[in-house]
């Protein structure tokens, strides 16, 4: 579709190259360009209203132009906007760290600006500690799962077992083990159907996966090469399709590599900050499992400004601790460590997140997504409707019976989220999957038209594929 060259359409179509995305396909269309936002909503240039029903990829908990991270933020910009780490200390900072700290049970704080470079920053501590701890022969050996995928950075990418993401860069990456993921959908061991009404409701399950994860753990101290770390995202893989963990998983993994002497690593750039519902911001310890390195990134900031944290326990911060000629610095940094803007919001975030209003509104959103969603089980295709605390994905399937899925050409997962788009609601799929991550405030009328526009977008694409 032609576009006037001096739009914002006509920029981003001469110039933006965007992730994860053909641009072939994003050329032939005009794109929506958004341009203000308020609450749960965005609005594009022409006026109209949409609701953000993936909180801006993730990020956005507490609503677009929030006021108190609005003054949070300007309130630090009639300060300073960036200084150095190297060297100095910052007010936001360091009260973030601290805030931190007292939040995830971790006493350190290393801030980055996203997801991948704070798991980047998390697999050298785990490395350079394992070097230091127990030589090298856990030298670049880590275990991670089936599907994982945790960020773009080469390190981050070594980790992740997506081939359609990670193959192209297999000559760059260091070798990671993979054990396999608790798809209790597609689980080869466990057939039972999820049922209408009940879609956690598996049966018969005899803990296969814990099995073959516990033995991979074995198998290589038996060797003699030992992992370095165990790395995974607790509760729900996101960017595998959402795929949500049976409780009692983790733990029962996670001792297993405890006693084996492995680190936990725990990627919680999507599911930390509440984003899973229960007790604690962070989805693991609702399980149970406080790991030695924690990342943090998307909604750290309330979806405001890209800062991320990577939190160590006080072992992995001791290996590191040396006089100056001995070298054991940790060396490794950015540009914006520290950042105080983002330092700032994000500090203003977690004080929102610990009000009882927004654990009122939490709890409420947790309870419309546990129950609202169930009536999509009307629709044939729908094969799993996944909740995890206020996180949904509704899986769509050519057969319920046999859960064939669609093929990627289908493009089905796309279909359904552009009609839910003519509908005045914006998410996006992970290929036949259709995530509804809404930000925490979203109203309940603005509930029940996404709600309304996911039921008639699968009804409408369904027709088309009886």
């Amino acid at each position: 579709m032609k576009t006037p060259p001096k739009s914002t359409a006509g920029l981003d179509h001469a110039h933006v190259w965007h992730p994860f995305t053909q641009m072939r396909d994003w050329l032939r269309s005009r794109p929506v360009v958004l341009v203000s936002g308020s609450g749960a909503t965005l609005t594009d240039e022409s006026g109209r209203t949409y609701i953000d029903a993936n909180s801006s990829i993730w990020t956005n908990l507490h609503g677009h132009r929030h006021p108190r991270l609005d003054a949070a933020l300007r309130r630090q910009l009639g300060k300073v906007a960036h200084v150095s780490a190297l060297g100095f200390a910052n007010p936001p900072a360091a009260r973030l760290a601290a805030a931190l700290a007292r939040a995830s049970r971790l006493p350190k704080a290393f801030l980055s600006d996203d997801g991948s470079t704070a798991m980047e920053t998390a697999l050298k501590l785990a490395h350079e500690h394992g070097r230091r701890t127990h030589g090298d022969r856990v030298r670049g050996r880590f275990l991670s799962m089936q599907g994982a995928y945790h960020g773009d950075t080469v390190g981050a990418v070594s980790l992740g077992h997506v081939g359609l993401f990670h193959r192209p860069y297999r000559d760059l990456l260091f070798p990671a083990d993979a054990v396999m993921s608790p798809y209790c959908y597609r689980c080869p061991f466990n057939r039972a159907r999820p049922e209408p009404g009940d879609a956690r409701a598996y049966r018969k399950c005899q803990w296969e996966c814990v099995g073959k994860a516990t033995r991979a753990i074995e198998r290589s101290a038996a060797k003699g090469k030992p992992h370095v770390a165990f790395v995974y995202e607790p509760v729900v893989q996101g960017a595998a399709g959402m795929v949500m963990q049976p409780e009692g998983w983790l733990p029962r993994v996670a001792e297993a590599a405890r006693a084996h002497g492995l680190l936990l690593v725990a990627d919680e750039v999507m599911t930390g900050m509440g984003r899973t519902g229960g007790a604690s911001l962070f989805a693991g310890h609702n399980q149970g499992v406080v790991p030695d390195l924690l990342a943090l990134a998307k909604g750290l900031s309330g979806g405001y400004l890209p800062i991320a944290a990577t939190m160590a326990s006080q072992p992995i911060f001791d290996a590191f601790l040396g006089e100056y000629a001995e070298f054991k610095t940790f060396f490794h940094g950015h540009s914006y460590t520290g950042n105080p803007l983002g330092s700032a919001v994000a500090l203003e975030s977690m004080a929102i997140l610990d009000t009882a209003a927004s654990r009122r509104q939490r709890a409420r959103l947790a309870s419309w997504i546990a129950r609202d969603l169930q009536g999509l089980w009307r629709h044939p295709m729908v094969g799993d409707v996944r909740v995890a605390g206020l996180v949904a994905a509704v899986e769509v399937v050519r057969h319920r019976t046999t859960r064939e899925p669609f093929a990627p050409r289908e493009r089905m997962g796309i279909r359904i989220c552009e009609a839910m788009a003519r509908r005045g609601v914006l998410t996006r799929p992970i290929g036949n999957v259709v995530v509804v991550m809404p930000p925490y405030c979203i109203t309940k009328p603005q509930w029940g038209k996404l709600v309304q526009a996911l039921d008639e977008a699968i009804e409408e694409v369904g027709r088309a594929h009886p």
